[in-house]
């Protein structure tokens, strides 16, 4: 099973102190995570797009083009690139670069997004915000499929027998599509015989099993080789040496963010009693010590039966070195066991 990383850079207050980091400071850290995931031999690093200033990337591509040429060894995605409001040309082309660079390890994680910034930003309706995705998804598996293509939608001017250029170093560009738990994207992602990213970041990670089950029955019934299906979970968490530390440290910058969109979407502001259920050994985060995080991944390896892990560590304002421990004790102890474990099991 791989394991890695992903990020949406945030960028809010220290609410220790209040500061608030410059956003080239906040890259320059990004920087040197991906690098030292890169080095201890983390398999993916996948950053998201947004449109708001808490979270500091809307190119992931460009972002990702600038770490390809850092790094030598690890995949390089998006988590997510928001489809719908974005051109499927313009997509491919930007990681068919990262690709390039990178000598092949550049991949797409396609999603309708859990923010709406971008719709209007770039001139899409939010009615169409299911169409929009359908559409485009379609296309850019055919233009990741054929040098030239014709095609015609609703949505984006019709292409009549057009090349689209470069084309990627791989063969095609691993595609995803990421979900966060509706039964149409599972479907849609097991048609198409593409791997499916489910975000858990609430409840019980065992009220997921009947999506990834549908996905499964899915990707069978439509004819694809399930030796090629894949599956990957995203959830928040932290890595300290001890379970209290990490406990204590991650708290503060994740209710503060988690509590801030909370505002935004009409629920109660989260607290430490409902922080520490989530993390307990059935909830969905995985914070703790090296052993706690390492059991939890192995659960839901048998929940799912996974073929990717991402944490996503950061999601509010943590200090850049809690981080790059986090990283460390994520590749160095966390993904070894976790690979011995699975490899015992046959």
């Amino acid at each position: 099973m791989e394991i890695g990383i992903s990020t949406f850079v945030e960028n809010t207050p220290d609410p220790a102190t209040g500061k608030l980091r410059s956003p080239q400071e906040r890259m320059m850290n990004l920087m040197e995570e991906i690098e030292l995931s890169d080095q201890l031999g983390l398999d993916v690093f996948a950053i998201g797009e947004h449109h708001r200033p808490d979270f500091i990337v809307s190119s992931p591509a460009v972002v990702l083009a600038a770490a390809a040429v850092k790094t030598k060894q690890i995949k390089l995605s998006s988590a997510v690139t928001v489809l719908s409001s974005d051109d499927p040309v313009r997509v491919f082309q930007d990681f068919a670069h990262v690709d390039l660079l990178s000598q092949g390890r550049a991949e797409i994680m396609a999603g309708r997004g859990s923010f709406i910034e971008s719709y209007p930003l770039f001139g899409n309706d939010l009615k169409d915000y299911n169409a929009l995705f359908a559409e485009k998804l379609d296309l850019l598996i055919k233009l990741n499929k054929s040098e030239k293509i014709s095609w015609q939608g609703k949505h984006r001017t019709a292409i009549d027998n057009r090349g689209v250029y470069p084309r990627p170093y791989q063969p095609e560009l691993p595609i995803w599509v990421a979900v966060g738990g509706t039964p149409e994207s599972v479907v849609r992602a097991a048609n198409y015989g593409l791997p499916m990213a489910l975000a858990i970041i609430g409840g019980s990670p065992e009220r997921f099993v009947p999506f990834t089950d549908l996905y499964k029955e899915t990707y069978l019934r439509a004819g694809h080789d399930p030796a090629k299906m894949q599956l990957a979970v995203h959830s928040h968490g932290y890595i300290a040496d001890d379970s209290q530390k990490a406990a204590d440290e991650y708290y503060g910058p994740y209710a503060y963010v988690m509590s801030q969109l909370g505002r935004e979407r009409g629920w109660s502001p989260m607290n430490r009693a409902q922080y520490e259920m989530m993390r307990g050994p059935e909830g969905s985060l995985l914070v703790g010590s090296p052993q706690q995080v390492t059991e939890k991944i192995l659960w839901e390896y048998e929940l799912f039966g996974l073929t990717r892990y991402l944490l996503h560590i950061s999601v509010g304002t943590l200090p850049h070195a809690q981080v790059m421990r986090a990283i460390e004790l994520l590749g160095t102890v966390v993904a070894p066991a976790v690979r011995k474990a699975i490899a015992k099991q046959g």
